[in-house]
């Protein structure tokens, strides 16, 4: 029942109806909802630790580079074959509100513990502490489009396209877009930075949807209402009906224009040099600098990032609508990018992609997607936005271009 309805507000008595128990009964068990999701939590760190606990050990045998490949493959392993698992993990596990230090402290519990597996990956890596949250966002992206591609409610992969997806990640775990090393090490990275300065100060934000996505990211959009809205823009809740026709629509227009003037404003980054690896950073660069500038836009974006991912095609619902990755230009846009943003990198050439050399690799569709992904998963991480360094953002950069073989000894 939450892996089909998880973009909606779960209760008591949905459970109940699907178990065929009365509410009551459900009581028994579970005093309230939040019990209820704590016991979720509790069972998938169990069933998730005790999937993994041999390949880690191994990992941790084997050090280095070996060590995070038999880790990450495992990881995968788990989340392709628990579709409901997976999503439940996106939408409790990886929330804006939940620190990687709680996570961690989950699995130590389990006999799974990430600190001592830090100190063994330091061995083959010039370690960065950002690594491993790249590596996982990246599982955690391509998994997701692989679950959504695949139907995998009605239609459970085989043994044979589950390997072939988690060799793939893998590819692209290693890699990256892969870009020669060499250039990626010649690139000037504040002489870059310093062509974007001053630009982000002179956009001016709309005061009502400024009031929008102030709700947006202290609720969530699902939370979020218009009476909220109404008091931060200091209108009535029918002035604000003036302006928006229903909630689906207040939100339709912050993410639709938002998501333009992010994909502007890299445009104009972009248009400062014509070098390909250096279009890329510049890109990167300016949508972390936007919104690394406007908080409540990347918290709200945040919210998007772990509940995008509309894996189960269901009927749309007017209070609560779904998120869809549009990779259909002639598909309605909902509340994810709009049909423009995956073309943002799409004429910037990768030989690596254009070749081949990954087979079922990251499509130039899914390329702007992976990147945002990246971007607002590194904002997000515990702490300010504000305090994230241009020297974090060229380390994404680095991951996104070379992988985890930028990083080796």
């Amino acid at each position: 029942m939450w892996g089909r309805k998880f973009y909606l507000n779960s209760s008591l008595s949905q459970v109940a109806l699907e178990l065929g128990v009365s509410k009551p009964a459900l009581y028994r068990h579970f005093r309230n909802k939040q019990a209820l999701l704590d016991a979720m939590k509790g069972y998938f760190f169990d069933d998730f630790t005790a999937f993994i606990r041999a390949d880690y050990e191994r990992a941790l045998r084997g050090g280095g580079r070996e060590g995070v490949i038999i880790l990450i493959r495992a990881a995968a392993e788990y989340y392709a074959r628990n579709v409901y698992a997976f999503i439940f993990s996106l939408i409790r596990l990886y929330d804006h509100r939940t620190g990687s230090r709680s996570l961690g402290m989950e699995l130590e519990s389990r006999g799974v513990d990430m600190g001592k597996f830090h100190r063994q990956v330091e061995k083959d890596f010039v370690f960065h502490p950002n690594i491993m949250s790249m590596i996982f966002a990246t599982l955690t992206f391509y998994m997701a489009v692989f679950h959504k591609e695949g139907k995998s409610f009605t239609n459970p992969p085989s043994d044979e396209v589950i390997s072939g997806r988690i060799d793939t990640i893998i590819e692209i775990i290693e890699r990256g877009l892969g870009y020669n090393s060499k250039d990626i090490a010649m690139s000037d990275f504040e002489e870059l930075e310093n062509r974007m300065a001053g630009t982000v100060e002179s956009l001016e934000d709309d005061p009502l949807l400024k009031a929008v996505a102030a709700a947006v990211a202290e609720a969530g959009p699902w939370d979020a209402s218009m009476e909220q809205v109404a008091r931060r823009s200091g209108l009535s809740k029918s002035g604000l009906y003036g302006h928006f026709k229903s909630k689906r629509d207040m939100l339709r227009r912050l993410f639709l224009t938002e998501f333009m003037r992010i994909i502007d404003f890299a445009r104009q980054g972009m248009g400062q040099s014509a070098v390909q690896q250096e279009q890329l950073y510049l890109g990167i660069f300016s949508i972390a600098v936007y919104l690394r500038s406007k908080t409540d836009i990347l918290v709200a974006m945040d919210w998007i990032r772990t509940r995008k991912f509309d894996i189960d095609q269901e009927e749309d619902k007017e209070d609560f609508p779904a998120m869809d990755d549009c990779e259909s230009e002639s598909e309605e846009w909902k509340e994810g990018p709009p049909p423009e943003f995956p073309k943002l990198f799409e004429d910037i050439e990768i030989n690596h992609l254009q070749s081949g050399e990954i087979t079922g690799g990251p499509g130039k569709r899914q390329i702007s997607h992976w990147i945002l992904f990246l971007i607002i998963n590194i904002l997000m991480r515990p702490g300010d936005s504000k305090k994230i360094r241009n020297e974090d953002i060229r380390f994404l950069y680095r991951f996104i271009t070379l992988g985890i073989g930028g990083f080796s000894t």
